[in-house]
């Protein structure tokens, strides 16, 4: 009975990722494909992107790189909309 019940509750599982699934902009599934395929070893999260997004910002205001002073923050920044959201936002209150 156990073994049946597991099947049963896979079927279920591939069906609600599948609903899922199309339910989803095809848009935003080849941009999260596209990301999951360019990932690399170095990236930073969302939580060390927000640690260092001030340094970031300071950089920009001083008028120097910023892409070229903390590489790893413009990259993350260039994939996520929330945490360059933040950084617009912290950027244009400095300013």
């Amino acid at each position: 009975m156990k073994s049946g019940s597991g099947a049963v509750e896979k079927r279920i599982h591939r069906a609600m990722f599948m609903r899922r699934c199309n339910a989803m902009d095809p848009g935003r599934i080849t941009a999260v494909v596209r990301q999951l395929m360019t990932t690399r070893p170095d990236e930073i999260g969302c939580d060390e992107c927000f640690e260092q997004v001030d340094r970031f910002v300071d950089t920009v205001l001083a008028g120097k790189n910023a892409a070229e002073a903390v590489p790893l923050v413009q990259d993350h920044l260039a994939g996520c909309t929330d945490c360059r959201a933040e950084y617009e936002a912290l950027l244009a209150a400095v300013s």
